[in-house]
């Protein structure tokens, strides 16, 4: 239970940090291009990264590190190209932010297309995931987050 409440808040934090990126990205966008914005959040997301790896390595010993080189192989390579529809994600919130959606309405459509892709995604199997039938109640998720987006979007004062 209590992993499952840490895991829970680490996931609000995580999305708060999103909508923090997404944020200070558009902003930066403005002033130069989303291209460029999307190159500096991703540039200096590596470096902090590599930052981390550092950090978290030197704190594993060395028997961790090597079991974990073992199982690293087995790892089609292609998982290793998250990054390219996160650059998308970045560039495409940045020209939606500053094409005047505003930013709760672009995190919550975002928010549609991942539980969407996610239900796609588990019921084909895709990207190594176990098969999962969609029953009604996905659909329910679906209809109800967009219709929360909907009032986010268009029920707020002009």
């Amino acid at each position: 239970m209590i992993n499952t409440i840490r895991n829970i808040l680490l996931a609000i934090i995580g999305g708060s940090l999103l909508t923090l990126m997404i944020y200070t990205n558009s902003i930066l966008s403005e002033s130069t291009t989303p291209f460029f914005a999307s190159w500096v959040a991703h540039g200096i997301g590596a470096i902090v990264a590599l930052i981390l790896c550092i950090i978290v390595s030197a704190l594993f010993s060395k028997k961790e590190t090597n079991e974990k080189k073992q199982t690293k192989s087995n790892i089609p390579i292609w998982f290793y190209l998250g990054g390219i529809p996160g650059a998308f994600t970045v560039v495409l919130a940045a020209v939606v932010i500053n094409g005047g959606l505003p930013l709760s309405s672009t995190i919550s459509l975002g928010l549609v297309g991942q539980i969407f892709f996610g239900l796609v995604a588990d019921h084909f199997g895709l990207l190594g995931t176990r098969k999962r039938k969609i029953v009604i109640q996905d659909l329910y998720v679906i209809c109800f987050v967009l219709f929360g987006s909907m009032l986010i979007l268009f029920g707020g004062s002009n």
